[in-house]
């Protein structure tokens, strides 16, 4: 019996320490201070980051692709994840967070209610966005329209809807570290903070474990698609023959060296793609042809 009331106390006292280390951890005041965005500079954050392609109006085209009323379905075998409102309105989006409120939720997945995220965010991946750029990205937003379309709440199964959960997932899973780090050309170092921070490659394209993790040692090989619609190709040089200026080409108007044209979400990555400055696209390419093949 002794034993056993020592185990009790024991698990106990683990399942605390746990708790303690899975509480929702917001950045600080000092982590932003001084800061200040240019909305002009985070426009393009905008972009690489995709901002608009989840959380736009199902189909928008055009300028109503910049009315984040949010809605978009994004099934997974956790259930369906569905878009918020993140436009500026006030009351229905994120029209009275501030810099500190955005840089939370990028990097660390915290609301500014103080409660985890859903890692359906990829803050796995903008945990590594610089803190300037998050400044840019919330002046830019600042410009956008509101629209006061209410979000939907998820549709999770237990016990995939506790958030409690989440910190433990992040305790594994959230980190600033580079998924493939190493020493690279400046070009292709810039290269790799669009691929893995900004644009979050890996999220579609790297296969998980089953509890929802990037698996890291197959970085870019490829993943089924969540939806259960077909695979997420491998893009490592295992697969991927193209070369520099044929990735290029094809992130700039989605055509494909064998002719074919982008399909499916990947066509919003090309145009999010085709919006940045040439020497992103090379410095993209530059770094996928630069990691190493995986299977």
């Amino acid at each position: 019996m002794r034993v056993l009331r020592w185990v009790v106390v024991f698990g106990l006292l683990g399942a605390g320490v746990l708790w303690f280390l899975a509480l929702p951890r917001p950045l600080e005041e000092t982590d932003v201070a001084g800061l200040t965005g240019n909305a002009q500079r985070g426009e393009t954050v905008f972009w690489a980051a995709g901002c608009a392609s989840c959380h736009m109006a199902a189909e928008a085209k055009g300028e109503a692709q910049l009315v984040l009323s949010g809605g978009q379905r994004f099934p997974s075998d956790f259930g369906t994840f569905i878009a918020p409102n993140i436009s500026q309105d006030p009351t229905q989006g994120i029209g009275g967070w501030s810099l500190l409120d955005l840089a939370s939720a990028l990097k660390r997945g915290v609301s500014p209610e103080g409660e985890h995220y859903f890692p359906a965010l990829p803050y796995a991946s903008y945990a590594k966005m610089q803190m300037q750029d998050v400044a840019d990205l919330h002046a830019f937003l600042q410009t956008l329209p509101a629209d006061a379309t209410p979000s939907q709440p998820h549709e999770l199964t237990f016990p995939f809807s506790r958030r409690e959960a989440v910190g433990v997932w992040k305790l594994l899973f959230l980190s600033e570290d580079w998924s493939l780090p190493g020493n690279m050309t400046p070009t292709a170092e810039r290269g790799r903070y669009i691929a893995e921070a900004l644009a979050h490659c890996g999220e579609c394209h790297t296969p998980r474990n089953f509890l929802g993790g990037m698996d890291t040692s197959r970085w870019l090989a490829g993943a089924p698609n969540p939806s259960g619609e077909g695979r997420f190709p491998n893009i490592t040089p295992a697969k991927l023959t193209w070369t520099g200026p044929d990735i290029v080409q094809y992130l700039t108007t989605g055509f494909t060296p064998e002719f074919d044209s982008v399909g499916g979400a990947m066509a919003y990555v090309v145009e999010n793609m085709a919006r940045l400055p040439e020497s992103d696209r090379v410095a993209v390419a530059e770094y996928i042809k630069s990691i190493p093949a995986a299977e």
